[in-house]
């Protein structure tokens, strides 16, 4: 009788090891999948307009709080650093 829980008991350790595995492999999947689709490009992009080295154009974008802000209002005052994320935060 023994020896016939034994043989459950293990049984019923692979079988939970096996489902670990597949719930392991099913969230790695997951997670791999939608970060394979995010690098994929478009098969023709527009060329840059704006060249490394050249001056920025002029532009205004709202701040965290609401408030509108033009580069040029920091023209002389302080350095700014642009940093272009394509396709962040977005599902493209």
């Amino acid at each position: 009788m023994a020896a016939l829980a034994n043989a459950v008991s293990a049984r019923n350790i692979r079988q939970e090891s096996d489902m670990n595995r597949i719930a392991i492999a099913v969230v790695a999947a997951g997670l791999l999948i939608p970060a394979i689709h995010a690098t994929d490009t478009p098969a023709a992009l527009p060329p840059p307009t704006v060249k490394v080295g050249d001056i920025a154009p002029d532009f205004t974008l709202t701040d965290q709080k609401g408030n509108k802000v033009s580069l040029h209002d920091f023209k002389g005052k302080k350095n700014v650093a642009l940093a272009f994320y394509i396709f962040a935060f977005t599902g493209g």
